[in-house]
């Protein structure tokens, strides 16, 4: 069975030691491939925590969550939203980039969406992040992350844009799509715009 629990820190390590340990995370084969952990970034008192499926290829390169072209559609619409970056926390459900390399389109490392088995082995890190910085909100962006907060039975495309109750914290996530969907949708703009009215939901819940 995968799991990243024997890597933990033990006691009550903050967002510095959780990161230090899941750099030498080896609960899953995916840490083989990748060039190195990518663990969450931002305030350990953040209000707002938004959770994405996994590092991209820039992401796996620079070691930060959110830098690539989604990260930029990202931080555009928290801006439009108004929801302020510097009291979100972002981080991915799998924390190592899962790819594949399609020899007809050269070396360039194609995203593979990861198995329930690698979101399940990296879960640990995120309930370990979520203890530390104890959002207000929690935003949930596309299928894979909600599945791995909420479980199997989530459907991005029936919950987004909702309140949604997540253990004993009451109505504290928010569903939407991820940022990488807009720039792969046929109209971009309204893509773009659903992500942003999403957003304003958390935004709304916050005030």
């Amino acid at each position: 069975m995968y799991t990243a629990e024997p890597f933990l820190p033990g006691g009550r390590a903050g967002l510095p030691g959780l990161r230090k340990a899941a750099a030498g995370c080896r609960g899953c084969p995916l840490h083989r491939d990748a060039t190195q952990t990518v663990f969450g970034a931002g305030s350990d008192h953040a209000r707002v925590l938004l959770l994405g499926e996994q590092p991209g290829d820039q992401e796996d390169r620079q070691g930060q969550p959110f830098v690539g072209p989604a990260g930029k559609v990202l931080t555009r619409a928290l801006d439009e939203a108004g929801i302020d970056p510097d009291d979100t926390y972002v981080t991915n459900a799998v924390k190592h980039f899962k790819f594949e390399i399609i020899a007809e389109r050269g070396k360039r490392r194609i995203h593979k969406a990861p198995s329930l088995r690698e979101v399940t082995a990296c879960k640990p890190w995120l309930v370990a992040e979520l203890k530390v910085v104890d959002p207000e909100i929690i935003v949930v962006l596309g299928a894979t992350a909600g599945k791995a907060l909420l479980g199997p039975s989530f459907r991005v495309t029936k919950q987004r844009g909702m309140l949604l109750p997540f253990e004993d914290r009451g109505e504290s996530v928010v569903a939407t799509i991820h940022p990488s969907a807009v720039l792969r949708a046929d109209d971009r703009e309204a893509a773009y715009q659903g992500l942003v009215s999403d957003l304003r939901i958390a935004a709304q819940a916050l005030s």
